[in-house]
């Protein structure tokens, strides 16, 4: 069972020989998501102290100035905790986002006036999630077919009758999700 400790911050420190590096942006989205919700989940060390996942996040929390951290201890040493830490990044960037939900939450997000940088993303990225999103709907009066469904474009004067037309199409059986774009 993994147990979380909260250490000195000093007292844990980066691989050198990290294969991961960690950009100016990304290291910026870290510190804004540190800033909004705390540290959510543990630095996995080794048991010398050394960091085999979260350089990203222990970096950032230096950068807020932090004097400590949660960590847990990883029974991984030699070329099993290499081979970790690059399994640690590499299967998150084999993730993939479904687009229209990602769109549509964080339009969500940006509704509520939520700080959208503490979710990673810039309104300028959102703004050209969505406007890729509309390029791959074709042009009026030709048929898309979207993984055995259909994307139709209905474009509304007001939010009342976007709910109106939702309302109707799906009393007709239609099954409807709304992208605002």
């Amino acid at each position: 069972m993994m147990k979380t400790e909260s250490v000195e911050i000093e007292s844990i420190s980066q691989d050198p020989a990290n294969v991961r590096r960690h950009g100016e942006r990304n290291l910026s989205a870290i510190v804004a998501s540190l800033r909004k919700f705390g540290q959510q989940k543990p630095i996995v060390v080794s048991k010398d102290g050394i960091i085999l996942a979260g350089n990203g996040t222990y970096e950032a929390a230096r950068k807020l100035g932090w004097d400590k951290i949660d960590i847990v201890r990883s029974k991984l040493t030699g070329s099993e905790a290499t081979a970790y830490a690059i399994a640690d990044n590499r299967t998150a960037e084999l993730a993939e986002w479904d687009d229209v939900a990602l769109a549509e939450t964080l339009r969500a997000l940006q509704s509520e006036d939520f700080e959208i940088e503490a979710a990673g993303f810039t309104d300028d990225e959102i703004d050209t999630l969505l406007s890729k999103l509309a390029n791959e709907i074709s042009p009026p009066g030709e048929e898309k077919e979207f993984g055995g469904q259909y994307a139709v474009i209905v474009t509304c004067e007001s939010e009342e009758d976007q709910a109106a037309a939702y309302d109707k199409l799906t009393e007709l059986g239609f099954n409807c999700k709304v992208v605002v774009v």
